[in-house]
């Protein structure tokens, strides 16, 4: 299957009903998530639902510096799409090495086999051969399984009748088109800090193209400053193309400093998109909103002449590791 229909059939991923092996597990209202790149997004989409929600990230090798305490009263979540991150299964490893309770979130691979031959308890996502950064829909419904969120599992399911992927395909072509020969920098509010990221993420992987992202109101007091171009820096500016994801739900004074930053930024003769953040639930316009991110990425891809599915230089730096061991 292609990216182009991994984007079109993005939406039935909401129709899986996840299940918990070697389980049940104790109820915990702290978790600690552990994945690399698209194996660790859900966690903070889910925290833009339920922004109470104790979640700690992890996105390296072992456990965080945290302490025992907090370690012993969380479930650590384990999530590798492929099975075979190095990054997560040592993570999995030292969990388990601390007696820590853990629950493995994976397709296959090491992962999957460690959980079955320790005991562990594990949700095995659909091995569809898609990649990481488009089974988001698998790990977000995964994760909620995984923290005992069973209305939430009813609330984002009805994605799978609502979101339609494909109708967003045309308006991220056209984006496409106004990016090419541009470097993206995405800015949202840090209470969206995620859409911003994972919109990079795509512009990395599917697009093959660099692009940045950053917060209000922290990008306001330090990396604006760096675009107040003069005639010295004229041509580096002008690779950039800005895009921000305006939530109306934003406090007031997020949406103004995003209205003033356009003008400053415009008045420089820098290009700023609005990419309206809404819909009818917060899942929806997430999820809306990713859909957009895959085309546009896509279609910058084709543009270049990239693959927009496979990641090879991934895949060479980890020969590269291994040989180095």
């Amino acid at each position: 299957m292609g990216m182009r229909e991994e984007i079109l059939n993005f939406g039935q991923e909401f129709a899986w009903g996840p299940k918990i092996a070697n389980g049940p597990i104790k109820e915990f209202n702290k978790f600690l998530v552990a994945g690399m790149g698209g194996s660790n997004l859900a966690a903070g989409i889910l925290r833009i639902r339920k922004p109470e929600l104790d979640i700690f990230t992890h996105r390296d090798y072992g456990l965080p510096p945290i302490s025992d305490e907090i370690l012993k009263a969380s479930l650590v979540i384990a999530s590798s799409y492929s099975g075979n991150t190095e990054e997560e299964i040592d993570a999995y490893e030292t969990a388990g090495a601390k007696g820590l309770s853990r629950i493995a979130v994976t397709a296959g691979g090491k992962l999957l086999a460690l959980a079955k031959r320790d005991g562990v308890p594990y949700i095995q996502i659909p091995d569809t051969r898609i990649q990481p950064r488009v089974a988001l829909g698998y790990s977000v419904k995964a994760f909620m399984k995984a923290m005992g969120d069973e209305g939430g599992l009813a609330e984002i399911a009805v994605l799978a009748d609502t979101l339609d992927p494909g109708a967003r395909e045309e308006e991220g072509k056209a984006l496409a088109a106004r990016l090419a020969g541009r470097v993206p920098v995405i800015y949202a509010s840090s209470k969206n800090h995620i859409i911003a990221y994972n919109w990079k993420i795509k512009f990395n992987e599917t697009g093959k193209i660099p692009a940045f992202w950053n917060v209000f109101p922290e990008l306001n007091h330090n990396e604006m400053t760096g675009f107040d171009v003069a005639e010295a820096t004229r041509e580096l500016s002008k690779n950039f193309y800005f895009i921000f994801l305006r939530d109306p739900s934003d406090h007031p004074k997020i949406l103004k400093r995003m209205d003033v930053l356009r003008k400053l930024y415009g008045d420089r003769g820098l290009p700023v998109e609005i990419i309206e953040l809404s819909g009818q639930t917060i899942f929806y316009t997430v999820f809306r909103s990713f859909v957009l991110a895959d085309w546009t990425a896509y279609y910058i891809a084709l543009q270049n002449g990239a693959d927009p599915d496979r990641v090879p230089m991934v895949e060479e730096f980890k020969k590269q590791i291994a040989k180095s061991e």
